[in-house]
């Protein structure tokens, strides 16, 4: 089976591209299932319902999340319910939602999906990845030979050393949040597909998806600045691999890159204004 994975959705634009190009890209590449990281779907930050389900209208199957998973404190009941978005499985037992998921494709093969958040650069009270990693392995069916692990981490060496440790017990690891893509892609020695970041989907004419004048205003000037959700070079991030469904392991990995149009405004009703974005100071 062959399964696509997307960066970070940064807001409208990101939200745009994915409408716009997905369907096609599915098409093309004969996916069988979409996971896109959508923590910051929200103005930049943050997920709500509403966009959580229209994501999923545009053709994404599961949703992962990361450091701005509770951004927006109205998708708690939504963790709660529904099996098409999980949260990192290292946060707080008491932290609300799933921290795995197993879901049946439409061509009837189950796959588990499941987060991890790193630790290293992270202002997050989280537990341990690794031993997060093993009880939710723990917990999976036998059966359930395609297992996917999206790693939100800052540190490339956080990332990788869990890559490794997953090793022969996930078929596809990838990383998420720092919105750049790494040219680190490869099956690992025990059949697990591996990618350091796959990105974003958003703006790259940005510093991360936020508008380079008013990053450098703040890194220029230590002046605080909002950091709005930028709007030019607008691109659909991630990677796709491809399994066995008899033994789980990955077979073959590429990086994906999906030019979008650029769009005009940043935002829109669904993000409830810019008032959650990050600031500067």
């Amino acid at each position: 089976m062959r399964i696509l994975a997307l960066g970070d959705v940064v807001g409208r634009p990101g939200r745009q591209v994915i409408h716009d190009r997905l369907p096609e890209l599915v098409r093309e590449q004969r996916i069988d299932l979409v996971i896109a990281n959508a923590e910051n779907i929200a103005g930049g930050s943050g997920i709500t319902p509403n966009l959580f389900h229209k994501l999923r209208s545009y053709g994404v199957d599961v949703c992962t999340l990361g450091d701005h998973a509770f951004r927006k404190s109205e998708i708690g009941p939504t963790l709660s319910t529904s099996e098409r978005i999980v949260r990192p499985a290292n946060m707080p037992a008491s932290s609300p939602g799933r921290t795995y998921t197993v879901i049946t494709t439409n061509n009837n093969i189950q796959v588990a999906v499941f987060g991890l958040m790193g630790r290293i650069f992270m202002n997050l009270p989280c537990d341990d990845p690794f031993a997060a990693a093993d009880k939710v392995l723990t917990q999976l069916p036998s059966s359930v030979k395609v297992r996917v692990c999206d790693v939100h981490a800052e540190a490339t060496s956080e990332k990788v050393a869990l890559g490794h440790y997953l090793d022969g017990r996930a078929s596809f690891v990838f990383g998420t949040h720092t919105h750049v893509p790494t040219a680190d892609a490869r099956v690992l020695g025990g059949g697990t597909g591996y990618i350091s970041d796959i990105g974003m989907c958003g703006p790259y004419d940005s510093v991360l998806g936020r508008r380079k004048d008013r990053v450098l205003q703040y890194m220029t000037s230590a002046q605080p600045a909002p950091f709005d959700v930028a709007t030019g070079d607008v691109r659909m991030c991630g990677a796709i691999a491809e399994i066995d469904t008899v033994t789980g392991r990955a077979v073959s990995i590429e990086r994906v890159e999906v030019q979008g149009a650029n769009v005009e405004q940043a935002y829109d009703a669904d993000d409830r204004g810019a008032g959650n974005h990050h600031s500067g100071g």
